[in-house]
């Protein structure tokens, strides 16, 4: 083997024209020096061309070597307690000592793996010995050494960590720690890894990465947390059940010392269990009986308490998921829930479970959702609904397969502020309309507060709520767009609404910055508006702040003389809420206070659509049948009593129009959103506008109709679900057969996954047995999983099942002894050692490594001394000295 190589070897190609080049310029050279000293002319510059050309090529001595570089690997994560963390400083300690000529670097990991630490003779952090190694922290001196101790004495009482530092701390990733090790590793030295860990990993496969990496891995096995440690291990339920049916609660609690604490079972937020119980060391198996009367979704949570020892306080509770069989449940979320009581009746009478809430009791997360098969929203406004619940009821329906229907009222559709709402998209309608020509003619001024502190989000939604405020007024109304700080300014003078375009532009210019002076932009808007000539006049003020004084009262009651209405909206805490709902009073308008900036769009929207009083329609009129559908089939809607009254919307081209009214106007549509339904009923369900409905022998039989139509459809009876957990990876199987017992076979069974940030992903189930299908995914984060099965034949679903699932604590938190079976594997697997002594780390092998010296400097030396010599032959006649006469004698 030659001891030399070429980096760049395809440079030498350029060797023959360049030599044919030199040579074509001697034979043309018109130089008088003899030949003899122009062939070494011509010798010395093809002698340094090819110098140049070793040097571009980058001609690399091979120095045989033994030196060795050797990475420590040293887990940080926290179940290393104080007795490994010291165990690991002890072992770097002789490392550093022991290592002589050779190169000792430290890597700290956990969930994620650090950068590459190099260390000198004296254990301080040194530079790196290449470029490839990586960047190196220059940090103090030993900190590489002591930072492992330091780490697990931290993490073994739990305290003085950082949120996002504990975080890092919660998981074990060798695999990773593996791969950045390797990819660190500079050419030069005989390779090694030194992994210092408990062998507890928490994600990756340490055992395929340490064969992939090629380089030897030395284990050495550290005690994993010795301190008093007790913790809810297991929360065992049974995945599905049916309603009323007992079951047991299976908890599995570890201690590794003996003590007593008190164990509670909740199921959701109600405590179902409370009881005193003796923990031996090891494991503790306790079961509960529990029944679930009318919950579809119920999660119990096992929590121990009250012990004597315990370092860690964050795995001492966990979760399971049950879902339950049986009757079908409805959710009316209504204004006022005593209004919606005879609807709840009717459809219990027909077999349909009702829950009835407030809007404050609309459901903040999707397992709340996932408790019923339809939500119906009765006179709620969409400024009682935050974004979150809108989203999380977007994604139930539209992800989970949900059914959604909203009744009209003074606060649904547009009236509620619904116009270009996360709801609104769902539903089969939209909430703006075309006004009837006949209704009063409206003139507004929008007053948006501009000052410094509306920078941001706020002074956007301002003005995105202000453009969707004139897209919803009619053709006949007029607006004009006022915006203040310490001064008052017109952003858009009073125009036709049908100037959107334009307005919405002039809106878009509007900056945040300044003071906030109210009092003038109020007293503009009351001149502006009063030599409008429209039938209704109307302010909306916003503003997050509080104003220089004014005579705030006295306008407003100018105003509220002038027929000229007054709302206000408070955005955040700083605002002076006292005030703008005292304006609002004596304006004769409505007050709105949110914290949340997204919501104005919404409160925006409300008002307009309520001062044009033109969405409401309330003249007594005959529901027409426009088209006729299996689920009203044996309905005589011909015979129903008259309604007294809708709010108008326009229907969505693709949406199916059952009912409407005798005007044309939609009255009962609903469309398909995703894997689940919604419906609009712009009428009501109540005594306002369907009293006479109320007393009809069909209410009950058409609303249980709709209900059916639009809520989730679960069959279960051919299909059972399986879920297993392992660290941060989900199993999950299912079995499928038809009527008859066979398995369904070649089926396409699609997973529909939403984590607990609502983020969904869809998983093709490959079969891996008769009827049986089988997938797993990541549990990235801990919280709640919501999947949706679907097994589809020929295009067609012929089943679905809702399932759900918990990731509670992480798995780096649990009792488990050191994993000395796969150290052991991971050495014998990458040709390393298992346990040795820090001294054993840097004994001689046979491997020997080629460490690589560029000669560039070298060679670029000698064809500058060449160059020297060939400006001479050129320059100077030698044969002159060669031939001078030698001196006479005397």
């Amino acid at each position: 083997m030659f001891p030399f190589e070429l980096t760049r070897p395809w440079i030498l190609l350029v060797l023959v024209p360049m030599a044919l080049v030199v040579a074509y310029f001697f034979r043309r050279s018109l130089s008088d020096f003899p030949r003899s000293q122009r062939i070494v002319s011509m010798a010395m510059r093809l002698a340094m061309l090819l110098l140049l050309v070793l040097a571009l090529a980058d001609l690399t001595l091979l120095k045989e070597t033994d030196e060795q570089f050797v990475i420590v690997l040293a887990d940080q994560s926290l179940s290393i307690g104080d007795e490994g963390a010291t165990k690991a400083k002890e072992f770097l300690s002789e490392a550093v000592q022991a290592k002589g000529e050779n190169k000792l670097a430290v890597l700290r990991f956990a969930s994620a793996a650090e950068k590459v630490q190099e260390l000198n003779e004296s254990g301080d952090v040194d530079a790196p010995p290449s470029e490839q190694s990586g960047p190196l922290r220059n940090d103090s001196p030993h900190e590489a050494v002591h930072e492992t101790a330091s780490i697990g004495e931290v993490s073994a009482s739990g305290s003085s960590i950082s949120h996002e530092k504990r975080k890092q701390l919660e998981g074990t990733n060798l695999a990773a720690a593996i791969e950045a090790a390797a990819g660190s590793m500079p050419p030069g030295y005989v390779p090694q890894i030194v992994l210092l860990t408990d062998g507890n990993q928490t994600a990756g496969d340490a055992l395929a990465a340490a064969a992939q990496s090629h380089i030897p891995i030395t284990t050495i096995p550290l005690p994993t947390l010795t301190e008093p440690e007790v913790q809810v291990a297991e929360v065992n339920v049974p995945a599905e059940v049916r309603e009323g049916e007992p079951f047991y609660v299976n908890v599995v609690i570890q201690s590794n010392h003996e003590d007593e604490g008190l164990v509670e079972v909740f199921r959701g937020d109600h405590k179902v269990i409370s009881e005193t119980r003796k923990l031996k060391a090891g494991e503790n198996r306790f079961r509960f009986q529990q029944s679930i009367q009318r919950d579809r979704l119920a999660a119990f949570s096992v929590r121990i308490s009250g012990v004597g020892r315990d370092t860690l306080l964050d795995n001492n509770s966990d979760t399971g998921l049950v879902y339950v069989s049986g009757k079908p449940r409805v959710l009316i979320v209504e204004s006022d829930p005593n209004l919606i009581r005879e609807l709840a009746y009717a459809l219990e009478d027909e077999g349909i479970q009702v829950d009835v809430r407030p809007p404050q009791g609309m459901p903040e997360t999707l397992a709340d959702l996932q408790n019923y098969e339809c939500l119906m929203l009765s006179n709620v406004p969409a400024t009682a609904i935050t974004q979150q619940q809108m989203q999380i009821a977007r994604t139930w329906v539209q992800e989970l397969g949900g059914g959604i229907i909203m009744l009209g009222g003074e606060q649904s559709f547009g009236l509620g502020g619904y116009y270009k709402s996360t709801l609104e998209e769902v539903l089969p309608v939209r909430s703006d309309f075309e006004k009837e020509k006949e209704k009063p003619s409206l003139g507004m001024i929008l007053v948006i507060d501009k000052s410094g502190s509306m920078d941001g989000d706020r002074i956007e939604m301002a003005k995105s709520a202000s453009r969707a405020a004139v897209e919803l007024l009619g053709r006949r109304d007029q607006v004009a767009v006022l915006a203040f700080d310490g001064d008052t300014y017109v952003i858009s003078e009073m125009q036709p609404a049908n100037s959107a375009l334009k307005i919405s532009d002039e809106i878009s210019r509007i900056e945040a910055g300044g003071g906030t002076n109210m009092y003038p932009a109020m007293e503009m808007s009351f001149e502006m508006l009063f030599t409008t000539s429209a039938k209704l006049k109307h302010v909306i003020l916003l503003t997050d702040g509080i104003s220089i004084g004014g005579d705030f009262e006295g306008m407003a009651q100018q105003m509220s003389s002038a027929k000229i209405t007054v709302s206000t909206v408070a955005v955040g805490d700083g605002s002076d809420t006292e005030l703008l709902e005292q304006i609002a009073r004596v304006g004769k308008g409505r007050y709105y206070f949110t914290s949340d900036p997204a919501q104005v769009p919404q409160i925006f929207a409300k008002e307009t659509v309520t001062a044009s009083k033109s969405a409401i329609d309330e003249q007594p009129f005959i529901p027409q049948v426009i088209r006729a559908t299996h689920a009203l089939a044996d309905l005589e809607l011909e015979s129903a009593p008259f309604l007294l009254g809708y709010v108008m919307t326009r229907p969505k081209p693709t949406s199916e129009v059952i009912l409407a009214t005798e005007s044309g106007d939609p009255l009962l549509v609903w469309w398909r959103y995703g894997l689940g339904m919604s419906a609009a009923f712009t009428s009501d369900a109540k005594s306002r506008w369907a009293a006479e409905w109320m007393t009809w022998p069909g209410y009950g039989k058409f609303w249980t109709h709709v209900v059916r139509q639009v809520m989730r459809k679960s069959d279960t009876r051919g299909i059972q679900v399986q879920m297993a957990r392992h660290s941060e990876q989900a199993a999950v199987s299912v079995d499928a057969v038809n009527e008859v017992g066979q398995f369904i076979n070649d089926a396409e069974v699609e997973l529909t996954l939403i984590n607990p940030q609502l983020q969904r992903q869809s998983l093709r189930m490959s079969q891996s047995a008769p009827g049986r299908y089988s997938s797993d995914f990541q549990l990235s984060q801990p919280g709640s999983y919501h999947m949706e099965f679907a097994v589809k034949q020929n295009g067609q679903t012929i089943y679905r099942q809702s399932r759900g699932m918990i990731r509670g604590y992480s798995d780096e938190l649990r009792i488990r002894p050191t994993n000395e079976t796969l150290l052991r594997e991971v050495a014998n697997a990458s040709g390393g050692r298992f346990n040795p002594t820090p001294a054993e780390l840097f004994h001689p092998t046979a491997v020997r490594a080629n460490r690589p010296t560029p000669l560039w400097p070298w060679i670029l030396a000698a064809a500058v001394v060449l160059l020297i010599l060939d400006v001479a032959l050129r320059r100077i006649d030698f044969t002159l000295f060669l031939s001078l006469p030698s001196p006479a004698k005397s």
